[in-house]
């Protein structure tokens, strides 16, 4: 597995600023986080800067066609 930029230990996350609870109580990643990060992890994240470049087809355009109708309704 690629090494990312910044491998963060979990006690140095800041809820907030790296991750949040979503209103199931899932831990999810902010943008911030994953640019910090400096590459896609290929699982789809919600907030992923990266265009999902590791995520594996159908997944990926599936998850591209879902960003460019949330940009453009």
């Amino acid at each position: 597995m690629k090494q990312s930029k910044t491998d963060k230990p979990a006690d140095q996350l800041l809820e907030g600023i790296h991750f949040y609870f979503n209103k199931d109580g899932q831990m999810v990643f902010t943008e911030k986080y994953h640019l910090e990060k400096g590459c896609c992890c290929g699982l789809g994240c919600l907030h992923c800067p990266y265009k999902y470049e590791n995520v594996p087809e159908p997944k990926r355009t599936e998850l591209l066609k879902q960003l460019h109708e949330k940009e453009n309704p």
